[in-house]
C-alpha cells in the first residue's frame, strides 16, 4: 500500500504531461480502487469480532481445547483473514497457531487447537493477532489483542494411597515409629509422676486418692494440622540440578497436601517464599491449615505458579511462619540441603512441641552424621531424587 500512492502520483504526472485522456481514466480508476480498498478494509475491521475461550485451569496431563471464534458482524465479506496465535512452547510445538480463512457476510467461524499440559506453570495464551485487508492486497490492517489470557496448570499429584503407605496419619507418606503427639483431650489413664513431667499433667483427684503424685496419661493421637514448608531458595539446590530438584519438591508438596485433605479430611497449609509470575515479584506465601477442597485448590494454584528465587535463608522462614501453627501440629519440611543451621531449627521446632518430618530432594543420601542427628531428634528423613522415588515412597 505504501508503494501504491507514489505509483498513483507518478501515473498522474505522466498523464498530465502527455495530456492523454486514457491515462487520466486509468489514474481515476486506480484512485477509485484505492479509496474503495481503504474503505472496505476499515469497515471490515470495525465489524470483526474475535473471542478466545478455554478452561483456564487444568491438571498435569490434561489436554485443553482452545476455541477461537471469529465473527464478521458486517454485510461486507472478508476475502482473507490471517490469524496468528502466540503460544507457550511448554504446551505446544511449534509455539504458535496460524490459519488463513475467509468470511462471508455475517458469518461466524470456530477455530480450535489443543494444548497439552505436560508441565505445571502459569502460561500466557496469546497475544492473538488478526490481519485482514482487501481482495487485491492494497490495504492491510491488523487487529491485535495485547492482553493475553492465562492458563494455570496444576502440578502432578501422586496418589499416595496406592503406594502401600499407612493411612491413619495425615502425613501418610512420612510414618514415624512413635506417636506424633498426645491429645490432651483424650485421657486414657494415670501413671506415676516422672521428673520432667509438666505440672499441667498432674491429676489432682487421683493423687489425693492414691496418696502419691499421679499424672494424666494421654492417648496418642495424630496431628490435627499439617503445615508444608517448601524451600524454593535457589541457593539450597545444586545449580545443574536445580530445575529437576525444585519440580520434584513441588510434586511432593502437592501430593502430601492432596492426601491430607482428600483422604484424611484434615487441615493442611503451605508456606514458602518464591517468585510469582502473576505478580512478577518475590512473594512470601502462607496459607493457614484448612481442610476444605476449595482450600486445597488454592494451595495447588500457588504450587502451579511458584518459581525459584533468591530469597532469605529457608531456616528463617521456618522460625517465622511456624509461630502461626497450633501447638502439636505437624511440619513437613521439603528442602534440597542439609546443614547445621537446619539441624538447629529442627531442635527448636521439636522443643516447641511440633512433630517434624524432613524430605530431602537431592541425588545422594544424607550423611551418616546428619542421619544420626535426625534419629536423636526423632525426625524421619526421606530422600527424593527421581520420580520413581515418589512412586515407591514407603
Amino acid at each position: 500500500m505504501h508503494k501504491f500512492v507514489p505509483f498513483l502520483l507518478g501515473l498522474f504526472l505522466i498523464a498530465a504531461f502527455l495530456r492523454i485522456d486514457f491515462f487520466f481514466t486509468i489514474v481515476y480508476l486506480f484512485f477509485a480502487v484505492y479509496l474503495l480498498s481503504r474503505l472496505w478494509a476499515r469497515r471490515t475491521v470495525e465489524g470483526l469480532r474475535v473471542q478466545r475461550r478455554f478452561v483456564d485451569h487444568a491438571f498435569f496431563g490434561d489436554r485443553v481445547t482452545v476455541d477461537v471464534t471469529v465473527h464478521n458482524a458486517r454485510w461486507l465479506p472478508i476475502p482473507w483473514l490471517e490469524i496468528n496465535e502466540t503460544l507457550p512452547v511448554q504446551l505446544i510445538a511449534p509455539p504458535f497457531h496460524r490459519q488463513v480463512i475467509s468470511l462471508g457476510p455475517r458469518e461466524r467461524r470456530h477455530l480450535r487447537y489443543t494444548l497439552s499440559c505436560r508441565r505445571r506453570g502459569y502460561y500466557p495464551i496469546g497475544p492473538l493477532i488478526v490481519q485482514t485487508g482487501d481482495l487485491l492486497g492494497i490495504e492491510r490492517r491488523s487487529l491485535a489483542r495485547t492482553e493475553p489470557d492465562h492458563l494455570t496448570v496444576y502440578p502432578r499429584v501422586v496418589p499416595l494411597q496406592q503406594l502401600g503407605l499407612p493411612t491413619h496419619s495425615p502425613l501418610v507418606a512420612l510414618p514415624a515409629p512413635s506417636p506424633l503427639f498426645e491429645d490432651p483431650a483424650r485421657v486414657m489413664g494415670v501413671r506415676d509422676y516422672q521428673p520432667g513431667d509438666s505440672p499441667r499433667r498432674i491429676h489432682w483427684t487421683a493423687t489425693a486418692s492414691a496418696g502419691r503424685l499421679l499424672v494424666k496419661n494421654y492417648q496418642p493421637a495424630i496431628a490435627r494440622e499439617t503445615l508444608i514448608c517448601l524451600d524454593l531458595n535457589q541457593e539450597d539446590y545444586e545449580r545443574g540440578q536445580r530445575y529437576t530438584a525444585t519440580e520434584l519438591a513441588i510434586v511432593a508438596a502437592a501430593s502430601i497436601a492432596s492426601h491430607v485433605v482428600v483422604e484424611e479430611g484434615l487441615p493442611v497449609g503451605l508456606t514458602t517464599e518464591a517468585r510469582d509470575p502473576l505478580l512478577d515479584d518475590r512473594t512470601r506465601f502462607f496459607l493457614p491449615p484448612r481442610s476444605e477442597r476449595a482450600h486445597l485448590m488454592s494451595l495447588l494454584e500457588v504450587l502451579a505458579r511458584v518459581q525459584v528465587t533468591s530469597a532469605a535463608p529457608f531456616v528463617e522462614l521456618l522460625r517465622r511462619e511456624t509461630v502461626n501453627l497450633s501447638w502439636g501440629g505437624t511440619l513437613a519440611i521439603i528442602t534440597g540441603r542439609e546443614s547445621e543451621a537446619m539441624f538447629d531449627v529442627l531442635v527448636y521446632l521439636r522443643r516447641a512441641g511440633f512433630a517434624v518430618a524432613l524430605i530431602l530432594v537431592q541425588p545422594g543420601r544424607p550423611s551418616a552424621r546428619w542421619q544420626e542427628w535426625a534419629n536423636v531428634l526423632g525426625v524421619p528423613v526421606h530422600r527424593v531424587w527421581h520420580e520413581h522415588d515418589l512412586e515407591t515412597w514407603r
